[in-house]
């Protein structure tokens, strides 16, 4: 589409150019309906935050036939692997749990009744899957053992994920503009009709029935962290797009569209300390720092602050972020006894790590010269005389090994600090998305500040409100912009096709 051309139109307009509205869009054309898809990025940095994703995907699945028919080519060895099972129930709970019962029942049953059938339909886009061996898997008697609930990634990572969707999109005749900025919604009384969009720098309008937003949170626009998440958050490094600044969020707001959520919440991780502002595409997989459950984590006081054996990585890691960037200095170091480095996500023998390696504590608290050397002896001799060794260690599930008597306990995988050579890494806080969004309907349609719907606005991915609190269970973003996304995109053509019905009678 050239973009001087003033006027085009199309039955649905999608906005993004993540998994979220790529799914919209291919739900969408399913019923037969034109699409658009306005990418703000230009094509080589296309796919929003999930081309920074590992891809992985929690789902419902009863076993391994489930596992086994969505990744059928595994060699005999994987086909044996203990994958385990992950209920309705499960999701649920661990939903309720970690969202301390905040997350929207309508809107969690449908994210977890639909997360199987979307995972089995994205098969069907062309997409293939595989477990997460590396990252979701520990050898226990020489057979992989999963754990967390968090098991297939899309094969090629997130990126592959993208350019997957993306062939599907093209396969079915949809159009993709890219270095397409939507800037405004076309309304009026009777809904949303377009958007006002900057195409190649040249602003021009283009309009539907029904637009879908799925464009993203606010985690990229430093002003929207500040006023949102508060004092300090401007100081985060952004692990995805910088593109997702709250633009769609914006120009829904602007028409009374009603927020809804934990807008003073996110997603923040454990992050290299000296990563770029902003994502990398070629360092997608090394800057995140997930293996502290088997460590411990001090600040430049010399201090742990924090229980890194709470609970499995993946119910702890998007809020683990948090903190850190509330200690001094907005980093941590997170240290490992050598018994348990054989263990360390691959990401943690990347290039670009800050990495220190001692052979005694004193020679660590001497070489962490940002940290209080003193103290940081103290803290690892305390931390060391607590430890419960009567407790087996077993990283594949809550072992109960603990400490005794600290004023921040560690709960599980308690490994003392007494076999060199001891590793350090140094982390800072990585945002990964915004959990504040709008409010939608069991149909993926936006509502207003009043509770009514607005005709033609739909919204699905990062900009959905009230599905997370405080945390979120692990790779349970991807599913819900699928989920959602296919959702918005089925509703927004179905409104398009019964609008043509009702003109014909």
């Amino acid at each position: 589409m050239h973009p001087e051309q003033k006027y085009q139109s199309y039955d649905v307009i999608v906005v993004g150019g993540g998994n979220a509205a790529l799914c919209a869009a291919l739900s969408a054309a399913e019923l037969g309906v034109s699409v658009v898809i306005l990418e703000r990025a230009p094509q080589e940095e296309r796919g929003g935050n999930t081309a920074y994703t590992e891809g992985l995907m929690r789902f419902v699945y009863n076993g391994a036939d489930d596992i086994l028919a969505l990744s059928p080519d595994l060699s005999e060895e994987e086909q044996r692997s203990d994958f385990g099972t992950y209920t309705e129930d499960d999701f649920f709970d661990d939903m309720a749990r970690v969202t301390e019962n905040r997350t929207d029942p309508d809107l969690c049953e449908i994210l977890v009744r639909q997360s199987n059938e979307t995972v089995h339909w994205l098969k069907d886009q062309g997409l293939r899957f595989l477990p997460q061996f590396g990252r979701q898997s520990f050898k226990v008697d020489g057979r992989y053992k999963f754990w967390g609930g968090a098991t297939l990634a899309v094969s090629g990572g997130g990126r592959g994920m993208v350019d997957s969707l993306f062939k599907a999109a093209e396969r079915k005749g949809i159009t993709i503009v890219y270095d397409a900025w939507v800037r405004d919604l076309i309304s009026s009384d009777d809904g949303v009709h377009g958007v006002e969009v900057q195409i190649a720098g040249k602003t021009t309008k283009i309009y539907a029935q029904s637009i879908v937003l799925a464009c993203g949170g606010f985690e990229a626009n430093t002003e929207w962290r500040t006023r949102y998440l508060g004092p300090g958050w401007d100081l985060a490094k952004v692990r995805g797009s910088k593109y997702n600044t709250g633009d769609g969020l914006n120009m829904a707001l602007k028409i009374g569209a009603q927020p809804c959520g934990h807008w003073s919440g996110c997603h923040a991780v454990s992050w290299e300390r000296y990563a770029s502002d902003f994502g990398d595409m070629s360092t997608v997989d090394d800057y995140e720092r997930d293996s502290y459950p088997f460590s411990i984590m001090v600040n430049a006081e010399g201090r742990r602050f924090l229980d890194e054996g709470a609970d499995i990585r993946n119910y702890t890691y998007a809020k683990y972020g948090h903190i850190v960037m509330k200690q001094p200095g907005q980093f941590a170091w997170q240290i490992f006894d050598s018994s348990v480095t054989h263990l360390l996500r691959p990401e943690y023998s990347a290039r670009r790590v800050t990495r220190i390696t001692a052979n005694t504590i004193e020679e660590l608290a001497e070489k962490l010269d940002d940290v209080n050397g003193e103290q940081l002896i103290r803290e690892i001799k305390a931390f060391n005389a607590a430890v419960k060794r009567d407790k087996p260690f077993d990283p594949t599930v809550k072992d109960g090994r603990g400490t005794d008597g600290l004023a921040i306990p560690k709960s599980n995988w308690a490994i003392p600090l007494e076999n060199p050579p001891f590793e350090a890494f140094s982390v800072t806080c990585g945002i990964t998305f915004t959990f504040g969004g709008l409010n939608i309907t069991t149909e993926g349609q936006v509502r207003d500040v009043n509770h009514r719907p607005i005709p033609g606005l739909y919204a699905a991915g990062e900009m959905v409100g009230g599905l997370f609190y405080f945390n979120y269970p692990g790779s349970t973003g991807l599913t819900s912009g699928a989920v959602f996304g296919r959702l918005a995109g089925r509703h927004a053509a179905a409104a398009v096709t019964k609008a043509i019905e009702n003109a014909a009678e």
